[in-house]
């Protein structure tokens, strides 16, 4: 298998903790960032502002996407430009409608074309791409995040459908396709293959990089040790069927015993 580095596919770290976001930026096989009010929440941030400049002030030669909060197009056109002005490398994350399912291609297509960059977020479906793709057309620099890891959590194989969203966004190479919220190492090989620009990238999943290419016997190995260890430190036992059985005939003498000496006692008061 291919390093890490050797892949055509850029990898964007994906998250919202300011340290981790500095270990990723150290290694050069990082291209870009990305992160969501989600990823924001889980990591503790209560100031968007402040996060966002203290991102900013590490990242400052690679492109990184923060998100509008609203839900109306207006106050979403308010936020984007604001977020726009936050720098250069700078991409506006809009999704890809609203919590009403209003279409937000409108407010897409004009943004991209006064010049911001546009990375249109929370994208399932081809139709959907298509729409967005037609919308970034003759604009600025764009992404498509299409949730590949999303679409394979429902049972459908997300590879041919990001292949197709690649051709549909052919006819514009200001555009790139991000394969977003991917469950594993596996995504970026498969991401690669196909050609797709860029993929999203946890530093959990990041952190199994060390595993490409492992031998799969040391593995194996390896798995049986962890099984065994933890069953060791946790104290399981299983004593033999033979000796168990033993136990309980023992147990039961007593028992009986006992038993006898309650029936004869009984049988006396009787007489």
């Amino acid at each position: 298998m291919k390093p890490i580095g050797d892949l055509a596919v850029k990898i964007f770290g994906d998250g919202a903790d300011v340290a981790g976001i500095l270990e990723l930026y150290r290694q050069p096989y990082i291209k870009g960032f990305t992160t969501n009010p989600t990823l924001m929440r889980k990591a503790g941030v209560t100031d968007y502002r402040a996060f966002a400049s203290d991102i900013l002030s590490i990242v400052k030669d690679r492109p990184i996407s923060f998100e509008v909060l609203a839900d109306d197009e207006a106050t979403m056109e308010t936020q984007a430009r604001e977020i726009a002005s936050w720098g250069k490398n700078v991409f506006v994350k809009i999704p890809v409608t609203s919590t009403k399912r209003q279409p937000m291609t409108g407010l897409i297509r004009r943004l991209s074309r006064e010049g911001i960059q546009i990375n249109v977020t929370a994208v399932l479906a081809l139709e959907q791409v298509r729409e967005v793709a037609r919308a970034l057309d003759g604009g600025a620099a764009a992404c498509i995040s299409v949730f590949a890891g999303r679409v394979a959590d429902t049972g459908r194989d997300p590879v041919p459908m990001m292949s197709e969203a690649l051709e549909i966004m052919k006819s514009n190479p200001r555009a790139e396709l991000i394969w977003a919220s991917p469950r594993e190492l596996l995504n970026i090989y498969q991401a690669d293959e196909i050609g797709c620009h860029i993929i999203t990238v946890t530093n959990d999943i990041l952190k199994k990089l060390t595993l490409i290419g492992k031998d799969l016997h040391d593995y194996s190995l390896e798995t049986v040790k962890m099984f065994f260890d933890d069953a060791t430190k946790s104290g399981y036992t299983l004593e033999p069927a033979a000796t168990q059985s033993a136990r309980e005939i023992r147990l039961d003498v007593p028992k009986a015993a006992a038993s006898r000496r309650t029936a004869a006692g009984a049988r006396s008061k009787m007489r």
